[in-house]
């Protein structure tokens, strides 16, 4: 099976530009996902890769062909929508179905009585019962193979639309955003068994979403995008703890990432509020210090802030405060067994480890750092 690459694809529509230059391979068996906020191109893209739309600029590629003047049905690929697209007229059997049906039965085979007599209607027909039942066994659809999709709840649907995606047995998977009709509980029994069809089917996964949860705990990698751009590409670790751009790093993590205003001295030492870091910028200047809220800890020194309140989450607490110089708000993930209550108001410092910082240029680019001590980079 092959991959999908996408280069140089740019769309507008009228005065918008929806997508700029965008560039992104799915490599053959991986599963990348494509994450970012409402309005930031990422179903544009899809439509675009499926054939649905047209891109102004750029190519699409499934496998080792250009599919870029390409129809829908002649790309080989399979989309999963948000809205799962079920025939509601149609058994859930049926619905498997459409693909093998439209593709291995002549339209006369597929005449609701004198189909099946014709010669080899039969034995068409049995073939892909087979492998409808194949298909259906591993969802957990078996039971439901007669019902209608009004007969379904929204998690049965989302399995019977992956199914019909599955039975194709296409180059690639694209999904839209398929499980946001689905509450929280489904969501995440529903993320393991897309992962699992994935696994199983080997092919190229692109899945677009908003729900950055999703996206750092199905995909081999992940894509952010805003702003029809993608700003990075990397290993969900890597995006989480090496961001390449302010925007990513606020985008990506809950609680949301912690930002400071800093300078940078003329000797490189990073201060914030008067207050050194222990941080060595590269050259003087102002600058973003950002923290991941686990970063932070009590201390006898460090941050002045005052508590504003303490969220009690089962594993851990989340202490909400504002930093005492410029009234930047702060969360810092705490140690269940921590001592004490925080009471509103109350003073205190945070500390954190330097090496768990990191630093941002004046246009949303990460700055490389080193301690305070080390004279230079390398």
């Amino acid at each position: 099976m092959g991959g999908i690459a996408v280069a140089g694809i740019g769309k507008r529509f009228g005065a918008t530009t929806a997508l700029a230059e965008v560039t992104l391979e799915v490599a053959a068996g991986e599963f990348v996902a494509l994450v970012g906020p409402s309005g930031c191109g990422k179903t544009t893209l899809m439509r675009i890769i499926a054939g649905i739309e047209r891109p102004d600029a750029g190519q699409v590629r499934i496998g080792a062909r250009d599919v870029t003047p390409l129809r829908p049905a002649d790309r080989d690929v399979a989309m999963v929508f948000q809205s799962y697209a079920l025939y509601p007229h149609l058994t859930v059997r049926q619905n498997i179905a459409v693909p093998l049906t439209m593709r291995g039965l002549p339209a006369w085979h597929r005449l609701p009585l004198a189909g099946a007599l014709l010669p080899g209607a039969r034995a068409a027909r049995a073939r892909i019962a087979q492998e409808v039942a194949r298909v259906a066994e591993p969802l957990g659809l078996s039971a439901l193979l007669d019902r209608r999709p009004a007969q379904l709840s929204g998690g049965q649907r989302q399995r019977v639309a992956l199914a019909r995606a599955v039975i194709r047995r296409p180059a690639a998977f694209l999904m839209d955003e398929p499980l946001s009709n689905l509450d929280a509980a489904l969501r995440v029994q529903t993320r393991r068994e897309i992962v699992e069809i994935h696994r199983r089917a080997g092919a190229a996964t692109l899945y677009v979403t908003h729900d950055q949860a999703e996206a750092l705990t199905m995909a081999d990698r992940v894509a952010v995008m805003l702003g029809g751009r993608i700003l990075q590409v990397a290993p969900p670790e890597a995006i989480y703890a090496d961001p390449v751009d302010l925007r990513v790093a606020a985008f990506i993590g809950s609680p949301r990432i912690n930002t400071l205003a800093a300078e940078a001295d003329a000797g490189g030492q990073v201060r914030v509020a008067g207050l050194a870091t222990g941080l060595r910028a590269r050259a003087p200047g102002p600058v973003t210090l950002a923290l991941r809220p686990e970063a932070l800890r009590p201390a006898a020194q460090g941050l002045p802030v005052a508590a504003e309140h303490v969220e009690f989450l089962g594993d851990g607490l989340l202490l909400h405060a504002r930093h005492l110089p410029d009234g930047a708000p702060l969360v810092a993930r705490l140690d269940p067994a921590s001592p004490g209550r925080v009471a509103p108001g109350e003073r205190l410092a945070l500390e954190f480890d330097p090496a768990r910082a990191l630093l941002f240029g004046a246009d949303g680019a990460r700055l490389p750092t080193a301690p305070a001590g080390v004279a230079a980079y390398a």
